[in-house]
């Protein structure tokens, strides 16, 4: 039997009034609720399912902390689920510490190339809320199209991607960078086969990538 609390919200059924972060009721005395509660208006809600926090009523953060990726993979599961099951727009934020940071390629290899999310990390809480208030606040300036903060995620996810590609062995910024030019998108990436990788990055390389994406 699934648990509600374990479906994410979809979207449109959460309406996040202008200005404010509305934030899943586990947060409510959390130092990450006390840090947003003095840059940001957040209201709180149960059933807000796999969601930490509530952006707009299209964009919601999963957060990812050090004690998660130590713990095991249901962070993992959970992250799945909300793809499979969710139509909004997900941002993952994940602890990088220095006890973090060997799940962290992992982690990264999962959202951004698997489930194609954008990640940001962050060293702790208080380095997510800064990020989570900055996020809305610009897309408060126009809060009819939110068009900065469509642009923002997508300069956020162009990032996560570009610094994922560099992540695989074997690449670097340069032959990250030849990658994305020549085959457009991390799915085409993905998708291409030895040769046509061998065409940019060379038959070794083109080896070390088809073998890390096909793992």
């Amino acid at each position: 039997m699934t648990a509600k609390g374990n479906l994410p919200a979809a979207a449109g059924s959460v309406v996040v009034p202008y200005g404010h972060v509305v934030g899943n009721e586990k947060w409510r005395g959390s130092g990450m609720a006390r840090r947003l509660q003095g840059k940001t208006k957040l209201v709180f809600e149960d059933g807000l399912g796999l969601v930490d926090f509530h952006l707009s009523n299209r964009i919601c953060v999963l957060y990812i902390s050090e004690a998660d990726l130590v713990a095991g993979d249901e962070f993992k599961r959970r992250l799945v689920r909300f793809r499979n099951t969710s139509s909004l727009g997900g941002i993952v934020i994940v602890e990088k510490t220095p006890i973090s940071e060997q799940y962290f390629s992992a982690v990264q290899k999962l959202v951004v190339l698997q489930l194609g999310m954008v990640l940001l990390p962050v060293a702790n809480q208080e380095e997510a809320s800064q990020l989570i208030t900055q996020l809305v606040r610009e897309q408060s300036k126009d809060h009819t199209s939110n068009p900065f903060l469509r642009k923002q995620c997508s300069q956020l996810a162009e990032a996560s991607v570009f610094r994922t590609v560099q992540q695989i062995p074997g690449v670097g910024k340069t032959k990250a960078l030849l990658l994305l030019q020549q085959f457009g998108s991390i799915h085409q990436i993905c998708n291409a086969s030895v040769k046509e990788l061998e065409l940019v990055v060379g038959p070794t390389v083109a080896q070390q990538i088809h073998a890390f994406l096909g793992s």
